[in-house]
């Protein structure tokens, strides 16, 4: 007759049984095996080809005191295949409740079917130990995943829920700069998180992320608390141990493969060859030693990529395409140096702004602007719209502002957009340029943006949300309802969320600028310039109507947001959603060849960084700049054109 003794013994037996001696690394090396839908290098794990990730690893065996390890690091140094590791180790030979926690619970299941899945199938030790995932078997699902022991819960740091569904005695935070800062009103996930690990006296918790923003980065904020260790390097002409920083990497302008490391001690030029030794006679370090307890902090970045992953050569190359784009150089420091990025949000002043305005007629555009982009700002009684153009280099022209008054509860207001859409702009070659993207801003009379942005049916119109914060300018768009007289249309419309955080910090970067007088006392122009025509101050107090400033929330972090100084800001509304418009239709990833080819078809030569203004800017002369002006009427459109109020 069975009465489960002999189970309840052997689970009494194994519930004595101490953690092994086995490290994670051994582990990995031992048992790990990757597979070629989820890694470059299929095969079996080998810390050898990442020697740096092996005390990351160890610190997270059940040997070592340390309780939790904050990773904050750049792109491909293999971050996440760490923490894959730490997930085979348990299952196989530390068996507890464990959870691993994602930005979203979307990014949870396809990391379970992308990196989960194929590390369970691909390692023997793991493959035995959880059953095959079937339909009926609720043992083995996306988002769990049970075995002898224990059992790993995948869930999103967006859903509070989850987040508090179970106690956990393992904790994998990944990418935690992607967190909420406030999860459905119960507080900020990594806390939330945290909180599960409470009752286990012998957790542990692995924070990775790639940094954000200074002052609001989570991942920083932890590393900072931390003893912060750096892995030292020898220098294979010298031999002094340094660990490694972008300010040290050199190369000849325009031939990244040139670019070679310079030896901080001896100044030799490292070539990248030598840096799989250097890798393996690496050390960690801590930097700041009197913050020693119970947290390891380490701190690597895309230098650190083993050869074959990302090169010295990628990363030089990177660097120069950066260049001029706030957007870039942030995604650069972030992910490439794996530093947070310093936001500097005060707005230039708009009285200097007066002096750099230029002599280009209003409504025409000049020879350097190669596509148009408009962006609309929606009032309760008027519709407010500017057109910028875009050339190479990123630079941009303020070609005109048109503000359309009428209720925007009528249709008649929305029929005076409407007509933009099939307007032509004269190019200073004389060809006629078309808007090539339209973005409109819904936040305030939205459905009927909706509605008029579906009666428009012009694939060029974007129907546009602005976000608090977001990692692109411009995010993929996403489906949302529609209502029309009568009926509601589920899914029926697609809007483009914008964080423009990012556009007027690069916007704020670009009008501080200074222009040089090159040999023939022409006015160079430095890529990202912004060009200003006649515009009043009124308009420019408008685009310098916001700043950046900290604020703590609720629950006592530091945020980073944009303050109105000024009531008025839709001049700097409207251009955020031409420039999130010109993102979207690729300008920021033209090449040369695409600039040539609208240049022959508008037949005009490439040239320089600039081709106008064709005079120097009044402040370059002694000539000033006038100011002032009155509204006036344009019967040829038939609504009232901004050409005096704003511009002259």
């Amino acid at each position: 007759m069975y009465d489960g003794f002999d189970d309840v013994a052997r689970f009494w037996r194994d519930g004595l049984t101490p953690d092994p001696f086995l490290d994670v690394s051994d582990w990995a090396d031992r048992d790990r095996v990757l597979s070629s839908t989820s890694s470059s290098e299929p095969g079996r794990w080998r810390t050898a080809r990442t020697p740096y990730l092996r005390d990351i690893m160890n610190d997270l065996s059940p040997a070592s005191a340390t309780e939790r390890v904050v990773f904050m690091k750049g792109a491909q140094v293999g971050g996440t295949e760490c923490g894959n590791n730490w997930i085979g180790y348990v299952i196989a030979c530390a068996p507890g409740p464990m959870m691993a926690v994602a930005p979203t619970v979307e990014m949870a299941k396809r990391n379970s079917k992308q990196r989960i899945d194929p590390l369970i199938e691909e390692s023997p030790s793991l493959r035995e130990r959880i059953a095959p995932s079937r339909a009926r078997d609720a043992g083995n699902t996306i988002l769990a995943k049970e075995f002898r022991g224990g059992v790993l819960v995948l869930t999103g740091a967006n859903s509070a829920v989850g987040l508090r569904s179970m106690p956990v005695r393992y904790l994998f935070l990944d990418e935690v700069d992607g967190y909420p800062r406030d999860v459905e009103g119960e507080g900020d996930a990594v806390a939330l998180a945290e909180a599960r690990t409470r009752t286990f006296t012998r957790r542990k918790i692995l924070l990775v992320s790639t940094p954000t923003i200074a002052g609001a980065s989570t991942i920083e904020r932890e590393y900072l608390a931390s003893d912060q260790r750096r892995y030292f390097v020898p220098c294979p002409h010298c031999a002094q141990m340094q660990w490694l920083r972008f300010e040290q990497l050199r190369w000849s302008w325009g031939d990244p493969r040139s670019a070679r490391y310079i030896c901080a001690g001896c100044e030799q030029p490292i070539g990248e060859h030598h840096k799989t030794a250097m890798l393996a006679g690496g050390e960690w370090r801590a930097t700041a030693p009197q913050n020693k307890g119970k947290t390891a902090g380490y701190h690597l970045s895309s230098l650190y990529s083993p050869v074959g992953w990302r090169s010295w050569a990628d990363i030089a190359a990177a660097w120069e395409t950066a260049q001029g784009s706030a957007t870039a150089l942030k995604a650069f420091k972030n992910t490439e140096l794996g530093e947070t990025w310093e936001e500097e949000g005060e707005a230039p002043d708009w009285e200097r702004l007066l002096e750099r305005r230029e002599d280009y007629r209003i409504g025409s555009v000049p020879a350097g602007g190669l596509l148009l982009t408009g962006g609309a700002d929606v009032q309760k009684d008027r519709i407010e719209v500017s057109i910028w153009a875009f050339g190479r280099g990123r630079e941009t022209w303020l070609v005109e502002h048109r503000v359309l008054m009428g209720d925007t509860a009528r249709a008649a207001v929305w029929t005076d957009l409407g007509a933009i859409l099939s307007e032509q702009w004269t190019h200073a070659s004389g060809a006629l340029l078309p808007l090539t993207r339209l973005g409109l801003d819904t936040g305030f009379a939205t459905q009927e943006a909706y509605t008029f942005t579906r009666a428009a049916g012009d694939p060029r119109l974007l129907p546009m949300k602005g976000v608090g914060s977001g990692a692109a300018l411009i995010g993929t768009p996403t489906a949302v309802d529609v209502s029309v007289p009568g009926k509601r249309i589920r899914r029926g419309l697609k809007l483009f969320a914008v964080a423009g955080g990012i556009a007027k910090l690069e916007f704020y970067n670009a009008l501080r600028l200074s222009i040089e007088i090159g040999p023939d006392g022409q006015p160079a122009f430095p890529a990202g310039y912004v060009h200003l025509p006649k515009i009043d101050g009124e308009f420019l107090q408008q685009l310098t109507a916001e700043h950046l400033i900290t604020r703590r929330d609720r629950h006592g972090y530091p945020q980073r947001v944009w303050e109105k100084r000024r009531d008025r800001n839709e001049a700097l509304d409207c251009y955020v959603m031409a420039r999130a418009a010109a993102m979207q239709a690729g300008v920021d990833r033209f090449e040369d060849r695409h600039w040539r080819e609208l240049e022959r078809t508008l037949d005009v030569l490439p040239a320089g960084p600039s081709t106008v203004p064709l005079q120097p800017p009044p402040h370059l002369t002694s000539q000033a700049a006038p100011q002032g002006g009155l509204s006036v009427s344009d019967p040829r459109r038939g609504r009232r054109v901004i050409s005096s109020r704003f511009m002259r």
